[in-house]
């Protein structure tokens, strides 16, 4: 399964059902492209259990302002809907792995 770009218009239901971790980024963002390949790993391991969407907050600010994001990278962590975590700035990879198995 691969990471999903998702947008303004289908972001709520992208995020409606299971675990979610959404990436909000931008492509001028340096510890976003170091976050990149991380979330690209996790998915191919832990797809079972969490989906991962990515939206770029300079084409989609709605979304962005909805959920109070203020810098970047910010990574939130979705279950059925609902924020049940949220980390920003770049993570390594076992935290986020943590981060996922808390609420898997």
């Amino acid at each position: 399964m691969a990471i999903e770009n998702v947008t303004d218009q289908n972001f709520s239901q992208e995020i409606a059902e299971g675990l979610v971790l959404a990436d909000f980024w931008a492509p001028w963002c340096g510890p976003c492209k170091m976050i990149a390949p991380v979330l690209e790993e996790i998915d191919g391991e832990m797809s079972e259990k969490v989906k991962i969407v990515k939206l770029d907050v300079d084409e989609n600010q709605e979304t962005a302002g909805k959920y109070g994001v203020m810098s970047i990278p910010t990574l939130l962590l979705f279950k059925d809907g609902s924020v049940v975590d949220q980390v920003i700035g770049f993570q390594p990879k076992e935290a986020l792995v943590d981060l996922i198995n808390k609420h898997a």
